[in-house]
């Protein structure tokens, strides 16, 4: 009977990175002399300057439609969110969002709303700007992986105060003169923090033989191992933060072993939501049967998930869009 052991130590930061925009305007001037004695020139005419649409204030109706040209698009980019199935997807589609709420309030900033909403509409223009940071920095959480789908990115811009703020300052548009655009067609979910029962077995497609695997979880975060073997997933077992578990019955052959950590596994998306590692065994794993005339023997192997003095095994990083899910 072989008792080999192998470990690994898998490591993660996290980066919070805030962008704050401003934009600022300004206007030229010119001028024409056309006196040889160096007075000032003259003109003819009424005093008055034409007044731009900027400066002009927008009728209720009018500021109406410019809240739906901005409340529309931002809903539905905050919902196709929810639509991303992959890491690149997520991180686009964050990205796509934060850029919808940025035009929104480029779009709003230089209009005159109507008097009766002026304070209600400058709050609900840095409702939306700070909803620009908030989604830039969710950004940032999917790309150092403290967010992994889109239900704990949606769930974390929920709970935010910069949703809120949004919320309650579309709240008081439609209270102030029932503008009914300011209010961001948009309900996000709930965090949660979902766990597997130890040695869940999450997928089996190829068992049958003598081997078996024992998977010991000393790292500080619930974990799934993979074995690989060909081009096919052949078992995934859940293993619980500082737990173990065994899994029998694993046919011949040299499998390939994955593994993932975190927090609240979702089995619709078979994953972790927060906090994900993503790692490969550099080594494969063989297992094999011999037969002799007077006994069996097979393969039976211990994976410590866990950083230990003459561990034998060592790990590299795997693309999140590439780990057999």
């Amino acid at each position: 009977m072989i008792s080999p052991r192998l470990s690994a130590l898998a490591l993660t930061a996290s980066l919070t990175l805030t962008l704050a925009a401003c934009t600022s305007g300004g206007a030229g001037t010119s001028s024409n002399s056309g006196s040889d004695s160096g007075g000032p020139a003259s003109m003819s005419g009424s005093g008055k300057g034409a007044e731009s649409p900027a400066d002009t204030a927008l009728t209720p109706d009018a500021y109406q439609v410019e809240l739906d040209a901005v409340g529309v698009p931002v809903g539905a980019a905050l919902r196709d969110i929810a639509k991303a199935r992959t890491f690149k997807s997520l991180s686009q589609r964050v990205r796509r969002a934060q850029s919808a709420v940025d035009s929104a309030a480029e779009r709003l900033g230089p209009l005159h709303p109507p008097a009766e909403i002026d304070t209600e509409h400058t709050d609900y223009l840095a409702a939306l700007r700070a909803m620009n940071g908030k989604l830039d920095e969710l950004g940032q959480a999917v790309g150092d992986r403290s967010l992994c789908t889109a239900s704990s990115v949606l769930a974390r811009l929920g709970k935010s105060s910069e949703f809120g703020g949004l919320k309650e300052a579309g709240a008081d548009l439609a209270g102030g003169g029932d503008y009914k655009g300011g209010l961001i067609k948009f309900t996000p979910p709930k965090e949660q923090n979902r766990r597997l029962g130890n040695g869940t077995i999450l997928a089996s497609a190829i068992r049958g033989g003598r081997g078996s695997l024992t998977v010991k979880n000393g790292t500080s975060g619930d974990s799934v191992v993979t074995l690989v073997l060909g081009k096919r997933k052949a078992v995934s077992v859940y293993v619980r933060k500082r737990s173990t578990a065994k899994v029998t019955n694993i046919r011949d052959g040299k499998y390939r072993v994955y593994y993932t950590s975190g927090s609240d596994y979702d089995r619709a998306t078979r994953g972790f939501t927060h906090n994900c590692v993503f790692q490969r065994f550099d080594d494969s794993l063989p297992f094999t049967t011999t037969y002799t005339a007077t006994q069996i023997r097979w393969s039976t192997w211990t994976l410590t998930l866990q950083k230990m003095i003459g561990g034998n095994a060592s790990t590299s990083d795997v693309s999140p869009d590439d780990f057999p899910a």
